[in-house]
């Protein structure tokens, strides 16, 4: 997510970036968050451990780590937890700026942007082998997140894991007599359903459900950014294949609405729990938010895995990770909170509501059977499909592992502008991967070149 700066920039960034290493305020973004409990406040002769934390998806999670999780654990080891929330859009600014003062937080937490940081943590391997002797290995898919084969490194510790699945009205899919589980099915069904005036809500803007929501796509037809060594691949015919599909569902059953939706990545929340969008792709947050906002709309809405294409059924994982700062005073302190807080994630899992799938299958060996039965959900069995994601999920990116180039392509948007271009009508399908791929080349380089790919 973060290419190669120099202090300068660095610096830059920092200034721009208001309290980014204020460290001990209750929300550094102002906006509303969870509040610190008493018990977190720092008392002297304690140390203290503190934790950047961006606002997470299901904001009962927030209440769970802020007030109940993170204060038990420092009373269980004599320590004083301060977590302070950041919106996800500040997280590039943010961690640049903790790095140029190489002061802040002893825990940041990032999604899919770590690789370009590599240099700046510790090595959280340790960490993986700890977890891993007590509740089984790391999941293939959170392992490509977060280490790096070339540099033999684990630039990351592997928090969660969250699928992308369909989520859809079954009244309006009802009269189509077709479901969303392949991207044929959505092509066929997207005039009826727009001309209904339910569009289709893919996200082909520049946030993140556009970057998940489209991965997926070009996975489902056999096309990645790179190959599994790394060297970018993305112009293809496979590529071309995928992005016809996009610009044909995008001309049959969408609206200019998803070329700009705004960078919050819940636009497409927005659209569903609005009545308005008849499916999207996008993380479970999405139906859980509308279980609390409407019941009677939730009763309408089910969960299908990611649509199939040529070469299956492919969604892709958006990755919660944490980072150890190398500058950070604290190494041992943390290195615990995160081993203690992977072993024990059943808890995590269930007050994430089901989104935070762990990187450690092992740590919620019941996961399958909760799913499968749960009380707040209508019918019970609305997430079971969540027991079998690795089926059809993979990493970002697949089939190799997760790098700094390709956290770079996400953080600028790569993959949705190139899907944008075609259906504003700027390229043709050939023209604009063949684009893409110009805007990626230089950026495999520069991290080539710098021995990180």
């Amino acid at each position: 997510m973060y290419g190669p700066r120099s202090r300068r920039d660095f610096l830059r960034l920092a200034a721009g970036a208001s309290a980014a290493v204020v460290v001990g305020s209750s929300c550094a973004s102002g906006e509303t968050g969870p509040k610190r409990p008493a018990t977190a406040l720092t008392r002297p002769g304690r140390p203290t451990l503190r934790i950047a934390q961006f606002h997470h998806f299901v904001p009962a999670y927030d209440a769970w780590f802020d007030n109940e999780y993170a204060p038990r654990w420092g009373e269980r080891n004599g320590v004083d937890v301060i977590v302070d929330h950041l919106p996800q859009a500040d997280l590039p600014s943010r961690a640049a700026a903790e790095v140029a003062a190489g002061a802040g937080h002893d825990i940041f937490s990032l999604l899919n942007g770590a690789a370009g940081l590599e240099d700046h943590v510790i090595d959280h391997q340790t960490i993986v082998e700890e977890v891993q002797s007590k509740v089984g290995p790391v999941s293939g898919e959170a392992d490509r997140a977060t280490f790096n084969p070339k540099t033999n490194k684990r630039f990351a510790f592997p928090d969660y894991l969250a699928a992308w699945p369909v989520h859809y009205r079954t009244d309006l899919w009802a009269g189509t007599g077709l479901r969303p589980d392949s991207w044929d099915a959505v092509l066929k069904a997207a005039p009826a359903l727009r001309a209904g005036g339910h569009p289709l809500g893919i996200s082909f803007s520049g946030d993140a459900d556009g970057n998940y929501g489209l991965v997926g796509l070009l996975a489902s037809y056999g096309a990645s950014i790179q190959d599994e060594s790394g060297t970018l691949a993305l112009n293809r015919p496979a590529t071309v294949e995928a992005l016809k599909m996009g610009l044909a569902i995008f001309r049959a059953g969408m609206t200019d609405e998803v070329l700009g939706w705004d960078a919050s990545g819940s636009s497409n929340n927005r659209s569903l729990a609005s009545g308005r969008a008849s499916m999207i792709v996008n993380a479970v947050s999405a139906l859980r938010a509308i279980s609390d906002q409407d019941p009677a709309l939730v009763e309408r809405i089910a969960l299908l895995p990611a649509p199939s294409g040529p070469a299956g059924p492919r969604g892709c994982y958006s990755a919660g990770v944490y980072v150890i700062w190398r500058f950070s005073r604290n190494h041992e302190t943390a290195k615990r909170f995160l081993a203690d807080l992977a072993v024990g994630y059943r808890e995590a899992f269930v007050e994430s509501g089901f989104y935070n799938l762990p990187a450690f299958p092992g740590a919620v060996p019941d996961l399958a059977l909760m799913v499968s039965h749960d009380d707040r959900a209508k019918p019970p069995d609305a997430y079971a499909l969540l027991g079998e994601t690795s089926n059809w999920s993979t990493n970002l990116g697949q089939p190799g592992h997760d790098n700094a180039a390709i956290a770079e392509v996400f953080d600028r948007y790569l993959v949705p502008q190139m899907f944008a271009a075609a259906a504003r009508g700027e390229m043709t399908p050939e023209e604009a991967v063949k684009a893409a791929e110009g805007q990626m080349k230089p950026i495999f380089q520069k991290w080539k070149d710098l021995g990180k790919i």
